[in-house]
């Protein structure tokens, strides 16, 4: 029904910044709400950041001041802008979604396939 695409991840140096895209296609009318997350091999699995498309957001205390979540229903895509980046970012990101599929409220809620970040010290 709805696919999600991320892109973006790649290798950096500390200080650097990506931007990663979440792009979701299909039956989405409109992304609602978005939640990414980062995990490392070993590590649990943890939130980075969380925006609902009427503005508000949530961040991780590592993701605050430098991370800024983000829709853009025009284009049907959320982002990630990774400032100041660190070492400790390095991580696979993944978006989780929440797209309106119909007029009637029907939601989907579904992930991307991921994309690494990787931030050399």
């Amino acid at each position: 029904q709805v696919q999600l695409v991320e892109s973006g991840g790649g290798l950096v140096h500390t200080g650097g910044s990506l931007r990663l895209s979440c792009a979701a296609s299909g039956r989405c009318l409109r992304i609602d709400t978005v939640d990414w997350y980062r995990q490392t091999p070993g590590k649990q699995r943890e939130l980075v950041a969380s925006v609902i498309s009427g503005g508000a957001t949530h961040y991780a205390d590592f993701a605050k001041g430098r991370f800024t979540i983000s829709i853009d229903n025009t284009k049907n895509t959320a982002y990630l802008q990774m400032n100041s980046l660190k070492p400790e970012d390095t991580a696979f990101y993944h978006c989780n979604a929440q797209c309106l599929i119909d007029t009637e409220g029907t939601t989907w809620n579904g992930w991307g396939q991921g994309t690494q970040v990787t931030v050399s010290s």
